[in-house]
This record gives C-alpha cells, structure tokens and sequence, in this order.
C-alpha cells in the first residue's frame, strides 16, 4: 500500500495522472505537454501518445516475439516506476553542441504467468516520446532470439506520409541494396507499403488531430547486438516495425538479433509537435545512448574537397589528387577524400608519399574503401580489407603510420545483425589506430556520433553523385534539399558531398549534367545540411570561375554547430533554418516552389548592434552580397525557384 501510495504521489509531482483502472498507467513529459498512457486490455501491452488535448497516436500495440517465450500477449501490467532523468552531455559533432537532456523515466513492469519477464522502459521529453525492452532471463535459459516486435504506431485517420521507400535486397549498382537511396514520396496516404518493402527511417507524418502538428519515427542505440529496423504497413493507418528481409547479404544470416539475457533492445523514438521545430531540432538520438570506448584521440572536424563527384574514377590519380591537396590548402580546408580505385591507379607507395605531401600543407587524407563484396558484386576496390579483422587492422596500421586522417567506407546494403556488428567492428578498430570513419551505401546512424567518439557520419540519402548522374537529379535539386534538413538529416548527420559552384558536373566545367540551382543555394545547403566533416563538391577552378564572395563563404563556413533552430519550411517545398557556431548565427533558407518565397523572418538571435552579411538571390538566380547596418529586428526576403538566402552575423549578448 505504502508504494502504491509512493508511486501515485510521484506521478503527481510530474504532472502525471493514474488511472482508475489499475491496468492503465499514464506519465508526462516535465512540462506536461506529452502524455503517454500504457495499458495491459487483453493481456496485450498497448499505449497511446497525446500532445495537449489532441491525440498524435491512437492505441498501439507493443511487445516482442523471442523464440523461447512471446512477450506480446498473456502479460500483466503490476507498476509503472516514474522519476524524473536528468543529464548534461557535450558532443559537438551533432547540430547542438550543448545538450540538456530532462525526460520522464516510466519502468512498466510486466509478469506472465506470476513472473517479472518484461520491463517496457518509456523515456518522455518536453518533444519525444522512446521506448525499449528489457527482457529478463527465464529460468535457465540465457541465450534467445528476438523473431519480430509487434511495436506499432496508430496514427490519427486522415494524416499523410514523408516516407523513403526502403529498396529490395540484391538490386541497384551491382547488386548493393538496400542503402537506403531511394527518392521519398510526400504528403501521400496512409495505407501504402513503399515498393512493398516498407520505409527506411525515418518517418514523418503529417497528423491529423486537433490542430495538426508532425510526428517522426525512427530509432536509436543500434549495434552488434541487433537488427537494424525499418518501417511496415499492417493496413491503413497501423504501422509496425519490422526487421530485415531475407534476402539481404545475397540471403546470407538471419533477419533475426541473436541475443544474451537479460538484454536491453534499441529504442524506438517519436518526435512530436505543432510544428517542425521539435522534429528539426530534436536530438533524441543521441540522448538515449552512452559512449560505447574512448576516443582514442582528440578528434578534429572541419572542411575538405573532393575529386570523385566533378571527375570520377579518372580523377583518382596521383597528380589530380596532388592538385586537390593544392586547392584544400588554399581554401584553408583541412582534408581530401580520395575516392575509389585509389590503390590501382596511385598505389600504396604513392598514396603514401602523396600523405606526407599533404602534411606538408597541412592536409590530410581520407581514403575510400569497398565494404567487401562477399555480399555484393561492386567491383570498386580497395576490396577485401575491411570485413575481417586481421585484413582490416593491418590496413588501418599502415594508414596511421602514414598519417591518414579517416575512411570512407561503401556498399554495406544489408540491417541484418551480422552487417551491423561490421560496423561496430569497422568504428571500433578504426578508433584503435585513431581513424574516423565516414559510411556511404548505408543504413541510417543511429546514435552513433555519441555511441562511437570517431564516427563522422553516413550518407543513407539519395546524395550528390546522382547529380553528376543524371539531369533528372538537377532539376530536383531543389525538392530534395527542401526534404533532407526536415526528414533524414534530423536524425543524424548526412554525408551528402554537395555545395558545388560549378555550372557543370564536369572537370571543364563545360559539358555534363547541368546545375539548376544557384550560388547562393550552394551556400545555403553548406548550412542546411549537417555533418562535422564536409567534403564539399568544390574544384580548383573555382578559385577563378566562381565569384569571390561565394569563395570567401565556402572557405568560412564552419561544420561545428552549437545550436540550430527551426525558422520556418515545408518538405519538399522550402525550409529555412539558423544554426550557430560560438557567437555567430547563419540562417539560411531554399525554395523549390515555382512562385518566389515571399517571408517575413524574425531575427531575434541577432545582436541588435550587430551588421549583418545578406547573401540573396535575383529573379534571374544572379547572387550577391551586401552589409546590413543598423537594428534589425525582423527582414523581408524573396527567395526565388532554385535560389537561396544566407544572412551572417553576431549573436545576440546575453
């Protein structure tokens, strides 16, 4: 009596409520806004989400399905144990440096057949709501499998999907996917499935409850230790999570996670509000996970160049990529990311002597690398050097002992556990001799920059080589940057490669695929898009053929963010967003839209004193630049299709 007493007091401090009937359980978030109810109706877990009156997620189903006992029906709920959790975090990989992290703790604890199998661990903030599993051991058993979740998510009838369909396995580039590049689909129905294969994370969804607001899906804490997941329609508006498909890894491992109890599962996490903001600015992913090492040394992040995306394959070669090396020193950048067939066509002994030429200017390297091709036919190589350990750490010794700064390893195209315990093996190792570590032709990260202290980030996005690819891309350039800081850059950062000041994707600059956008949207999405390490799709010739201001920008924009808040955008249409770097705000916008972007945007982070750098585009997408002196506490700005905005300058004192 005396807990029971204790556990309905501790829910009224936090603004929580208790049923009256003893099977449902409800908690908020600290400032109340969130609430979530639990129930056991049917001996089956269920929860509902709610934000203020209006209900985000209608009665879900929860659970998980083990090969030694089902832990989605015949359960009861005995207690939820509520506190309040608190932690201070630094990582300044992410979009904010500086993370303050308040949430409701809620422990459901669930018996079947009179003993304590299940902890459903709900953690709710003031803009998400995540749960996980903790299952215990039963008996003597120790060793389980985890066949599926039935964790699901009920939206409110008549909301509409931002979803990436996820590819079937063994398709694409020499057979490389699912990567987890595929073209998203906006504002469409429920009730879809993708290309019947679900969604990659994450998920948005426009609600319709009360008067509306957003909700994202996805998922966090991934390792070694399990699948990773994607997203599936039961039937109309009932989503589920589901886990990898058989034919993953050329068929090749179970789409099951081989577990040691008690086990803990990764979190599922919701984001949620009237507007964006909570989504664009959340940083749930790596609220809810630790370090898992050390940094074996004190990382540096910062800017770099890139020959692949203008020149391709021939580009590889010792004296374009000496030539690079020139162009990252006199941009001030700090690296060069030499791509594919790097060992063919320079070799070991010249990749070594191009490194100590590079330190000599203060550049690094970062070195590309096939994943392997066991589970895939991509005949890019290196090959063969990062899916075992002896092979892999051989490598990575020769890389420190020449000064290479990182990797950039390529076509995983699988969730299965097997792939992401490669990960893990592939980060840890890396960190052993003091490499970061940049994934393409990927899953989602998911909690990696906190998890892994040298992980730089991933693609997992239909990237900037598709530009050079195909015209189509081009002319959606736009629509696609207008999606990515609202969608799959909110979750975790994006190795994107773009920001290109070239009119062609070409070394002449004369013939290839032609860039619809501006220069000023280059820069734009140099803000926009998130990632402490960017090699940008700059090239030498710009020093002379692009004009100096946009120059002048690309080598002062940083890539360290301490904070970004939402300003205003739509998926696909337009976004505006400012991040700040120590006391220097950028906001930057983007429009897709054929009929100019007329806004009226506050600037309140802006010291009022403060002169402020106002790059915008024309009608005609002719760029230019100009200072604006005096107080200004609020600006009116015409963004045309195709064109961009950037204002600079110093944050306001507090």
């Amino acid at each position: 009596m005396k807990n029971r007493l204790f556990f309905v007091l501790s829910l009224l401090l936090m603004g929580g409520v208790i049923s009256v009937n003893a099977t449902e359980r409800e908690f908020k978030s600290p400032d109340g806004n969130i609430s979530v109810q639990v129930n056991d109706e049917g001996g089956k877990p269920r929860y509902q989400v709610s934000l203020g009156a209006a209900t985000f997620l209608e009665t879900s189903p929860l659970g998980v399905k083990l090969n030694c006992i089902d832990l989605t029906e015949g359960l009861t709920l005995k207690d939820c144990e509520a506190k309040t959790v608190t932690e201070e975090y630094m990582l300044k990989t992410i979009k904010q440096s500086h993370v303050n992290y308040v949430a409701t703790e809620a422990v459901c604890q669930f018996e079947k057949n009179g003993r304590r199998v299940l902890d459903i661990i709900f953690r709710v903030s003031n803009r998400d709501v995540a749960y996980c599993y903790h299952i215990y051991p039963l008996r003597n058993t120790l060793a389980a499998v985890i066949e599926s979740e039935t964790s699901g998510f009920v939206l409110p009838e008549g909301s509409t999907t931002f979803f990436c369909p996820m590819s079937k396995p063994m398709g694409g580039f020499a057979r490389t996917t699912p990567s987890y590049e595929t073209s998203y689909s906006l504002d469409e129905p429920m009730g879809k499935n993708g290309w019947g294969e679900g969604y990659t994370f994450p998920c948005l969804f426009k609600v319709n409850s009360g008067n509306g607001g957003w909700l994202l899906i996805s998922e966090t804490g991934t390792d070694g230790s399990y699948v990773g997941c994607r997203l599936l329609n039961d039937h109309d508006n009932h989503y589920r999570i589901g886990f990898p498909q058989a034919g993953e890894m050329n068929g090749v491992g179970s789409v099951s996670a081989a577990v040691s109890l008690p086990f803990t599962t990764p979190w599922r996490t919701i984001t949620l509000g009237e507007t964006l903001a909570p989504v664009a600015e959340t940083t749930v992913a790596t609220d809810l996970v630790k370090p898992k090492y050390k940094a074996s040394r004190d990382y540096t992040y910062g800017k770099g160049s890139w020959s692949w995306i203008i020149g391709m394959d021939g580009s590889c070669n010792f004296d374009e990529q000496k030539r690079y090396i020139d162009f990252s020193a006199a941009m001030g950048y700090r690296s060069v990311l030499v791509d594919a067939l790097w060992d063919r066509q320079i070799g070991y002994e010249k990749m070594a002597e191009l490194a100590r030429y590079g330190k000599e200017k203060g550049v690094g390297l970062f070195l590309w690398y096939n994943s392997n091709g066991a589970w895939n036919d991509a005949p890019q190589s290196p090959r063969d050097k990062m899916d075992k350990s002896a092979p892999r750490r051989k490598e990575m010794q020769w890389m420190q002992q020449n000064g290479i700064l990182g990797i950039k390893v390529d076509f995983f195209g699988s969730d299965k556990q097997p792939m992401m315990q490669l990960y893990e093996d592939i980060l840890t190792d890396a960190n052993d001799f003091g490499l970061q570590v940049i994934f393409h032709g990927c899953t989602l990260p998911r909690g990696w920059e906190r998890m892994y202290p040298n992980y730089v980030a991933s693609e997992a996005v239909l990237a900037s080589e598709n530009l050079h690819f195909g015209q189509g891309a081009c002319d959606a350039e736009a629509h696609n940057a207008a999606i990515h800081p609202l969608i799959r850059n909110t979750v975790g950062s994006m190795d994107f490669g773009g920001s290109t000041l070239n009119k062609r994707y070409n070394a002449d600059n004369q013939s290839g695929t032609t860039r619809r956008t501006s220069d000023v949207f280059a820069l734009a999405t140099a803000v926009l898009f998130q990632s402490s390490v960017q090699h940008f799709a700059l090239a030498p010739n710009n020093l002379t053929d692009a004009p100096a201001w946009a120059v002048q920008f690309m080598k002062d924009v940083p890539t360290l963010w301490d904070e970004t808040r939402f300003i205003d955008g739509y998926p696909g249409r337009y976004v505006i967003l400012a991040r700040r770097s120590g006391s220097t705000w950028y906001l930057a916008g983007i429009n897709a839209e054929a009929a100019p972007l007329k806004k009226t945007i506050m600037l309140p982070m802006y010291d009022k004193n403060a002169a402020l750098t106002l790059y915008q585009d024309s009608e005609k997408l002719d760029g230019s630049v100009k200072t604006l002196k005096g107080k200004h506490a609020k600006i009116n700005v015409t963004i045309p299709e195709n064109g961009g905005v950037v204002i600079v300058g110093e944050s306001v004192k507090l």
